[in-house]
């Protein structure tokens, strides 16, 4: 079975980030049960210095190459990935998506409406090129900016509750799409390095949401446990 991560800025990761890529990664290593594999057409890390993704500076070096694949961007959203997923679910040939996206989307480019909307032509576009993909979506957690801002809180409620209705409008026998959960105990005072990017707990956090949902869904790996 092939993965393939696609997300923002959480995804990607920085320099020194072990990434919830890793995270999951070993834990796929640890219960998956059988042949694997990760897939992408990106490895890098985002380089703060150099803006830009151009670094290979993962927090553990014997992370191999071949589990860093990915489809993540610093700064990069829903409005970003719909274009890019056809030719990439076409190249890699994923048979699962593991999706954190709409964050950046709402906070810099669409509201939730026009975000939902990209969000399902990406799930369009990834089906025109894989009709037996899955999908498993995470919503938008918790971050700083909503703390603050009420109508961006607005428009991240609405986001999600908009996600939601998609996964179950789109969720087919043949491309079956899951809804991760919005991880309730995550404290963006403990479990990010700036209220918005997860840090070691955040990433487990983030890891487990998607483990979580698919061994309960498809039967794919176990119980998501912790590794340092």
């Amino acid at each position: 079975m092939r993965f393939m991560f696609v997300g923002d800025s959480m995804t990607i990761g920085r320099a020194g980030d072990y990434t919830w890529r890793y995270r999951m990664w070993q834990h796929l290593n640890a219960s998956f049960g059988g042949p694997y594999k990760i897939v992408g057409p990106r490895t890098e890390v985002y380089d703060t210095f150099a803006d830009a993704p151009v670094s290979h500076d993962y927090a553990d070096p014997d992370f191999p190459a071949h589990a860093r694949r990915h489809l993540a961007g610093w700064g990069e959203g829903w409005q970003h990935m719909a274009p890019l997923i056809g030719g990439t679910v076409t190249a890699h040939k994923p048979d699962v998506l593991l999706v954190s996206l709409g964050l950046i989307d709402l906070g810099f480019y669409t509201d939730a409406d026009q975000t939902a909307a990209n969000a399902r032509a990406f799930v369009t576009a990834a089906r025109q090129a894989r009709p037996s993909v899955r999908m498993v979506l995470l919503p938008v957690i918790p971050n700083s900016r909503a703390e603050t801002d009420a109508p961006f809180a607005a428009e991240v409620a609405r986001f999600n509750e908009l996600l939601a209705k998609a996964v179950a409008d789109l969720s087919t026998d043949a491309s079956p799409l899951l809804l991760a959960a919005r991880p309730e105990a995550y404290d963006i005072h403990y479990d990010t390095y700036d209220g918005t990017h997860p840090n070691a707990s955040g990433e487990h956090r983030l890891a487990g949401e998607f483990a979580a949902v698919m061994h309960q869904a498809w039967g794919l790996g176990g119980p998501y446990r912790p590794r340092d």
